[in-house]
């Protein structure tokens, strides 16, 4: 993990933030059981119930994850005049650091979502919603309300379930007021009209939203920065976190973007992960914390979230421990011989991730290397690094070089965001490795042509496809070790 002191020295910092919530809260309810008998009456599983659980949901659950991790929220939304929007003020009122301000509809149903679940499996969902606009009354309420809470915001999130609270009308108020006063905003969307969310400071769609929203393939870290940038340029949007399940998280903006691969983790329940995520990335964003920083510890967080059972809180606890456990030891996992690169390559294969590969020497790695590897990584999901070995490199170079052991190499290139593997390989080419793993995209730096790239042919021939990156001027590892030599003799 890059700057990991950097990143702890945020969380510290998340108890002095105060964040408002405004958008769609709902009761979330869980029933637990065994199903073993199949129903007489009709051919749907029996559950015999042994537990239930409720805890409030959509931005009651950013809520939540804002308390657990450390800062204090507010929350503006609608709840019906029933016993659902009674029981959902009572389960705010167990943490200090909620401050629900919930204004009430007539004859509008607090939402409930029920999920049915037998033996650590998710049988049905429930719910009991109206999703139609607020009435005017309401919505003005609504308003009125948020001015009354919103002077001592440190950020501002937009939680839209699309149950009728974030109107068109809602929606252009809280955003100029936050403008107008200097609050960062970020929201999750629900509509696919990115546009009611323009003037934004982030946007957090997932995957799926993207694809809708901007009617263009997401399915490799391009595709996914081509269409961010059409949606910002056409949304009026400065900056997007798409969140994309296993294959990580892209964040976009109009300079640069960031592809943060998924903290490995055990998937119990993706049941309100999103809103963790949403929550962490808002905590950090108001300590401080650059946006690529904001979406690292977010990135985190949603991997806890996905580990919990039901609609989960992630702990600042969670998240630091997780923090303090990515050490070095951590990079050397990703520097494997041939046939352990295979498994993973296995497994990220059947979750549908495009897996590329590069090569080189990387002795003395310097700004051309990096900006090699960034753009071969926005080219795939995964990408895997063939690394020249020190004999390798002898024979290729002579008896002078490497300057640095293979093992430092590795460390080095394992050490970038980047990349996934470093797989060495002793031969003077890296055919062995580009026949084994038949890479979806084949990277070289465009000092090459099609026809001098080792493997063009083969990759071709199965469906894969070649990508030369542009070379960035005035760096060169034999150039710097001639310059060090000059200076030497001199």
């Amino acid at each position: 993990m890059e700057n990991r002191s950097s990143l702890l020295k945020i969380m510290d910092k998340l108890a002095d933030i105060e964040a408002l919530v405004i958008g769609d809260v709902m009761l979330d309810r869980f029933v637990y059981g065994r199903a073993s008998r199949i129903s007489p009456e009709a051919p749907i599983p029996i559950l015999s119930i042994t537990h239930q659980s409720q805890m409030p949901g959509g931005a009651g659950n950013v809520v939540r994850n804002i308390a657990s991790l450390g800062g204090r929220a507010r929350l503006v939304s609608v709840v019906g005049e029933d016993a659902e929007g009674i029981e959902l003020e009572a389960l705010f009122k167990t943490h200090n650091a909620m401050m629900p301000h919930l204004v009430k509809s007539v004859g509008r149903p607090t939402t409930v979502k029920t999920r049915f679940i037998a033996d650590g499996q998710q049988l049905l969902r429930g719910d009991h919603e109206a999703s139609h606009p607020l009435q005017p009354k309401t919505a003005g309420n609504v308003l009125k309300t948020f001015q009354e809470v919103a002077a001592s915001a440190d950020i501002i999130v937009l939680s839209d379930y699309a149950k009728g609270v974030l109107s068109d009308t809602v929606l252009r108020h809280v955003i100029a007021h936050a403008k107008g006063k200097g609050i960062p905003v970020i929201a999750d969307p629900k509509s696919r009209d990115f546009s009611r969310y323009a003037g934004v400071t982030l946007l957090t769609p997932n995957r799926k939203e993207m694809v809708a929203a901007s009617g263009m393939p997401c399915d490799t870290n391009y595709q996914v920065e081509e269409a961010a940038r059409s949606l910002m340029a056409k949304a009026g949007i400065s900056a997007i976190l798409v969140t994309r399940s296993e294959a990580g998280m892209s964040l976009v903006t109009a300079d640069e973007a960031h592809h943060i691969r998924a903290e490995a983790q055990e998937v119990f329940d993706v049941s309100g992960a999103g809103d963790s995520v949403v929550a962490a990335l808002a905590l950090a964003v108001a300590a401080g914390a650059s946006l690529k920083d904001a979406a690292r510890i977010a990135n985190l967080a949603g991997g806890i979230a996905v580990s919990k059972s039901g609609t989960a809180a992630v702990t600042k606890a969670e998240v630091k421990q997780s923090l303090h456990n990515m050490e070095i030891g951590g990079l050397e996992m990703k520097v494997t011989g041939l046939d352990a690169a295979m498994e993973r390559v296995s497994n990220w294969r059947s979750r549908g991730l495009k897996v590329g590969f590069t090569n080189g020497c990387f002795d003395l790695v310097h700004p051309g290397h990096i900006s090699l590897i960034r753009q071969a990584k926005a080219q795939c999901d995964r990408l895997i690094v063939g690394l020249n070995t020190d004999d390798s490199i002898r024979r290729l170079k002579g008896p002078e070089r490497p300057i640095t052991h293979e093992s430092a190499r590795a460390v080095v290139l394992a050490g970038l965001a980047d990349v996934d593997l470093v797989v060495p390989f002793a031969e003077d080419t890296p055919i062995r490795l580009i026949e084994t793993i038949q890479p979806d995209v084949l990277i070289k730096g465009a000092d090459y042509t099609r026809e001098t790239v080792v493997g063009a042919d083969m990759v071709e021939a199965y469906g894969g496809r070649i990508f030369l990156a542009t070379l960035k001027d005035g760096f060169s590892t034999t150039g710097t070790i001639q310059k060090m030599l000059g200076k030497k003799d001199g």
